[in-house]
């Protein structure tokens, strides 16, 4: 019995001396803050669930021929899509390592600020409001803004916004976007549930619990990819939504203070100069090309 326990006692120790090392090999947050400040890593925080901005994925391999990066204290998880493509490039330009970290849309802004990354690459609106809280990058993509119903019902064929007159819709989106500032603009329409990601959005409609889904088109052509009973509709630019330039500037976004990290940033993106349109357009093809079926 005695011999037993000792066993028991000696497996445990071996156990709990074995999880140190690990974690010390692996490395700890303050590990990463140090190399962050150090101007060796590249810290970035995104949803991983926003495809073909980004999305989760279970290897490194793409079709594309790049590789995903791994997701910062998530063993077997690696990040891809359009936002991980231009965090690669804007991090090799600056010498730094990526590093990829993994949140909630709904916290991503107070997870920066608590220190937890530097940087949020998630296809992410500049706006009014959000410019009181961060600092801002130039655009990084310019997106159009689009409505997606089911393809099978009566507002198939819609081209504008007023043809939705009179038709009572229930309409949605996903939280804390701008595209909630615009659901209003939809004429007679009840406004629905709004969802934690553009998956569960998408699912309303195929489900019959919204009838429009207000989003933008690269996210409604990678939905599609995987929802055939999905219909994106371009709304006629003399009916479509006023004042939504705010949603077409996709920027990067640091700490308000943190103007030094913003500048550099903006600096590697105009070293490669990432402000050519057709060059966003052509990587956001590769992104929704790329993408895994499950996302």
């Amino acid at each position: 019995m005695k011999r037993s326990f000792k066993r028991v006692l000696a497996a445990i120790t071996a156990g709990c001396l074995c999880m140190g090392m690990l974690s010390s090999c692996g490395g700890s947050d303050g590990d990463s803050s140090k190399a962050a400040a150090d101007g060796k890593v590249l810290r970035v925080g995104m949803e991983c669930a926003y495809a073909p901005f980004n999305w989760t994925q279970k290897t490194e391999d793409t079709p594309d021929g790049g590789k995903a990066v791994p997701i910062y204290n998530q063993d077997g998880s690696y990040a891809y899509g359009y936002d991980v493509m231009v965090a690669q490039k804007i991090a090799d330009e600056l010498d730094m390592e990526l590093e990829i970290h993994k949140v909630e849309w709904d916290s991503i802004g107070l997870s920066m600020d608590s220190g937890e990354y530097d940087c949020i690459i998630a296809g992410m609106g500049r706006t009014a409001k959000r410019e009181k809280s961060y600092a801002f990058t130039e655009p990084y993509y310019y997106r159009d803004n689009c409505i997606v119903v089911k393809a099978d019902s009566d507002l198939a064929n819609v081209t504008g916004l007023s043809q939705l007159k009179g038709k009572n819709v229930t309409v949605t989106t996903q939280l804390g976007t701008g595209w909630v500032d615009l659901l209003d603009q939809v004429p007679d329409a009840k406004l629905g549930s709004n969802y934690e990601t553009t998956a569960e959005v998408f699912l309303a409609i195929s489900n019959n619990v919204a009838d429009v889904a207000v989003i933008d088109v690269p996210t409604a052509e990678s939905a599609l990819l995987t929802n055939k009973d999905l219909k994106l509709i371009r709304l006629d630019e003399n009916d479509a939504f006023q004042n939504d330039q705010e949603m077409t500037n996709v920027c990067i976004a640091t700490r308000k203070d943190d103007t030094e990290l913003r500048d550099k940033i903006q600096g590697a993106m105009d070293k490669l100069e990432w402000n050519d349109k057709a060059k966003m357009d052509e990587l956001m093809e590769t992104a929704i090309s790329s993408q895994p079926a499950a996302n």
